[in-house]
């Protein structure tokens, strides 16, 4: 579980983290979710590219279509027909991954809560992601925000690359390697290391992130757009060597 006191202690060694924890808002863990497993995927895919009001009225509408249930189980949306399903707002490829966690949940490779809570993280991605349509991005979030797991450091999350580029001055975006092998010096605590890199992003808006003296010297990411220009670059000047190639021998 997760605890800030603790957390804080083992975090601010690192003085960029302490600045960040002292300028953010202070991380408190939300209460422990009672959401079975199969919900809280089922919701994950229902928000899947969509924005949270739009994910949030197919799912009023999709819990909708089974009177009386908090929340449908498994075996009734695999009885569900796909129009029915299609016709609160599911695309066919949603529908396609609803219908594979549900069989997969009666199947007991999604299992209950319980049996979740004896696994170690990488052996629940490890058993989640087999589920269409769910990657371990999804059961990182389910990992630190329902199961309040206190070590998880999503590498390939976007808001959390950018706050510790932002926040550690680097003039490019570490690689996911490059900033998991940094984020063990924030071991067992990396969630709410996670947190605070995300509150990163804010504080850079603010001004309230000043620069570090000496940023970390870490692999950065290739940046594609400058890439792409270079390349379109020389693709310039052997035109443009060709055309006066040809100009001379015309003349």
């Amino acid at each position: 579980m997760l605890t800030t006191t603790a957390a804080h202690k083992v975090l601010k060694t690192d003085p960029v983290m302490a600045h960040l924890i002292k300028k953010a808002v202070r991380y408190e863990p939300d209460k422990r979710l009672e959401q079975t497993p199969f919900e809280v995927l089922a919701r994950a895919i229902a928000h899947q590219q969509l924005h949270a009001t739009a994910a949030n009225s197919i799912l009023t509408r999709f819990v909708a279509l089974f009177q009386g249930a908090l929340f449908p189980l498994p075996q009734l949306v695999i009885d569900t027909d796909a129009a029915r399903l299609r016709a609160v707002g599911f695309s066919h490829a949603k529908i396609a991954a609803l219908k594979d966690l549900a069989a997969k949940a009666l199947a007991g490779v999604v299992p209950n809560r319980e049996a979740l809570d004896q696994l170690s993280d990488e052996q629940i991605i490890e058993r989640l992601t087999e589920v269409r349509g769910i990657g371990r991005w999804t059961v990182e979030m389910m990992l630190m925000f329902h199961m309040q797991r206190p070590d998880v450091l999503p590498v390939d999350d976007f808001g959390i690359r950018n706050g510790f580029r932002l926040a550690y001055g680097l003039k490019g975006m570490p690689t996911p390697k490059a900033l998991a092998e940094y984020g063990l010096r924030w071991k067992p605590y990396r969630t709410i290391a996670a947190w605070y890199l995300w509150r990163a992003n804010d504080l850079a808006k603010q001004n309230l992130l000043p620069k570090p003296a000496h940023p970390p010297k870490l692999t950065l990411q290739k940046r594609k757009v400058a890439a792409k220009k270079k390349k379109a670059g020389k693709k310039t000047r052997v035109r443009t060597k060709r055309s006066r190639s040809v100009r001379r021998r015309r003349a």
